[in-house]
């Protein structure tokens, strides 16, 4: 089966940086989207440092012993600690930097979705568009209470709180989820900057109407048209038929 991947990111149109990291190794199956945060360069710090981590890990971990899920949480939790440790110990500037990080990992017939913070990854099977990470952020921890109402959701004051993430504790659990990947599904990895400017009804729209290289440019340009308040990256892997 094919494997056709299409990515995209921007630094946005009112931050003078762009936080946000991603990686694409199409020949190991390995492909992250990170969204750094933190004062200064804290955030860029971060981000970079959390898709290389990853990325060294895994290159070097024998798949023979090790389950794919057992490795991606052994690379998320050296990640965090090389984060942590940075700040804690060599760059005292750069204390509270940590990144979200949503990572996929092919393994044969099936895909590996790693996910710590409010980047996201979504499935999209003709006609339907699904969310298959859960945020980790104080919003979402809201609406699951029940504490806010569909009206209050735009408007709530700490939409932009994470409540896990990369590098900001030594430790992290991720959430890892397994399922085999078939023809004709493309699987989605955005920063925020695409999520919270561009709801989940218009992503579906664009990818129902454009094949998912051009829906990808789109959702982009989208999310700049809707304000571009932040940091932009949009990664596709869609598997041909």
């Amino acid at each position: 089966m094919e494997l056709e991947v299409t990515y995209f990111t921007d630094r946005g149109l009112r931050r003078e940086s762009n936080q946000d990291s991603l990686l694409v190794n199409k020949d190991f199956g390995l492909f992250i989207v990170a969204d750094g945060m933190g004062g200064h360069s804290g955030g860029e710090v971060a981000s970079s440092m959390a898709v290389e981590t990853v990325e060294e890990v895994l290159l070097t971990l024998d798949f023979k012993r090790m389950m794919p899920r057992e490795a991606i949480l052994h690379a998320y939790e050296e990640a965090s600690s090389r984060i942590f440790n940075r700040a804690a110990l060599t760059n005292p500037e750069l204390a509270g930097m940590g990144t979200t990080m949503v990572i996929a990992l092919i393994r044969g017939d099936s895909i590996y979705i790693g996910n710590v913070g409010d980047s996201r990854c979504y499935l999209f099977k003709r006609p339907y568009l699904w969310q298959i990470t859960e945020d980790h952020s104080l919003l979402n921890e809201q609406i699951r209470s029940g504490f806010l109402s569909e009206e209050q959701i735009t408007n709530f004051v700490g939409r932009n709180v994470i409540t896990r993430s990369v590098g900001y504790e030594k430790d992290v659990q991720p959430d890892i989820l397994e399922r085999q990947f078939l023809p004709g599904e493309t699987y989605l990895l955005c920063s925020d900057g695409l999520s919270g400017l561009v709801n989940d009804q218009k992503i579906s729209e664009i990818f129902n109407s454009h094949p998912p290289e051009k829906a990808a440019r789109i959702c982009l340009e989208q999310a700049l048209k809707n304000g571009g308040d932040d940091n932009v990256t949009v990664l596709t892997l869609h598997f041909k038929g």
